[in-house]
């Protein structure tokens, strides 16, 4: 069995993967998860939606390797099944659809939480069980310590300190946001084409990419829908149900894959996290339309 080993995140724009955890952090509301934490149900479904349906779904995946996909495409769409929802696009397609906010802000919010700690376990024990490649977790514990979990905690720690002056300048942040997930997925590109990328991922590869993330979509939307009526929730939960479930965070994939995988690994295995960003966004955007019509 070969093995994928963490990749030494240190070399790989460490700078800006701190700080885009950190304010991450810093950014995150303990009053938000408290406030909407007594819906209990809602956010188990959820839950169940992002952390234990997309990687079933996911290792479903397996009879296309690899005549319709590659071993590494396929530990991406391992990958891109592992991490949190969203925050921001969640709470705001919820909005526009007329869902439950408040248990849409909590429910974003601690699926972030939880995904900075257990989705680097999560996508371990996908591929270990896959019984094709192996991440040594534990071999570089100290870069998931340090430029991770280490820079959210004190981030959110310092919260308190902090909350005004991220008010205040929210724009200046999202930018930094912004700025920081381009260069780390400049970089890892970079290091992609220089190992030949375009010689092993081609137009073919490219579509089936698309086709097979329109439909691991398309499985938890459904999913999601069903199990809400089945279960007798709220019209306005059963929206925050489908946009909060259903999401994956490209803000925590992309700098989260710098640390986890090799480098000339990174841009094949962040090819489904962001076709899977892009779709999912188009979807919901018509999605959210459609049910904000239906309410009125």
């Amino acid at each position: 069995m070969s093995k994928i080993k963490l990749g030494l995140g240190f070399s790989r724009c460490p700078i800006a993967i701190e700080l885009l955890f950190f304010l991450h952090g810093a950014k995150l509301s303990r009053q938000a998860i408290f406030a909407g934490i007594g819906h209990w149900r809602l956010h188990l479904l959820i839950f169940f939606s992002t952390f234990i349906l997309f990687p079933i779904i996911g290792l479903a995946l397996k009879p296309l390797v690899p005549e319709w996909m590659s071993p590494t495409v396929y530990i991406g769409f391992l990958y891109l099944c592992a991490l949190p929802a969203t925050v921001q696009s969640a709470i705001a397609f919820t909005s526009v659809a007329g869902g439950n906010i408040a248990a849409a802000i909590c429910s974003a919010s601690a699926s972030s939480l939880l995904g900075v700690f257990l989705s680097p376990i999560l996508v371990s024990f996908l591929i270990d069980i896959d019984n094709h490649q192996q991440i040594e977790l534990l071999s570089n514990i100290d870069a998931i310590l340090l430029q991770i979990m280490l820079p959210f905690i004190l981030g959110h720690l310092l919260r308190p300190l902090l909350v005004q002056w991220i008010n205040r300048y929210r724009k200046l942040i999202t930018i930094s946001d912004r700025s920081s997930i381009l260069l780390v997925v400049y970089v890892a590109f970079s290091e992609a084409v220089i190992e030949g990328i375009w010689y092993k991922v081609d137009g073919w590869s490219l579509l089936m990419i698309a086709i097979v993330s329109g439909f691991l979509l398309a499985i938890v939307i459904l999913f999601n829908i069903c199990t809400a009526r089945y279960f007798g929730f709220s019209k306005a939960d059963e929206i925050t149900i489908v946009f909060c479930g259903s999401k994956k965070s490209l803000v925590n994939g992309v700098p989260m894959a710098n640390i986890l995988f090799p480098a000339h690994l990174v841009g094949i295995i962040l090819l489904p996290v962001m076709i899977f960003h892009q779709i999912q966004l188009m979807v919901c955007a018509l999605l959210a339309q459609r049910y904000a019509k239906k309410s009125r």
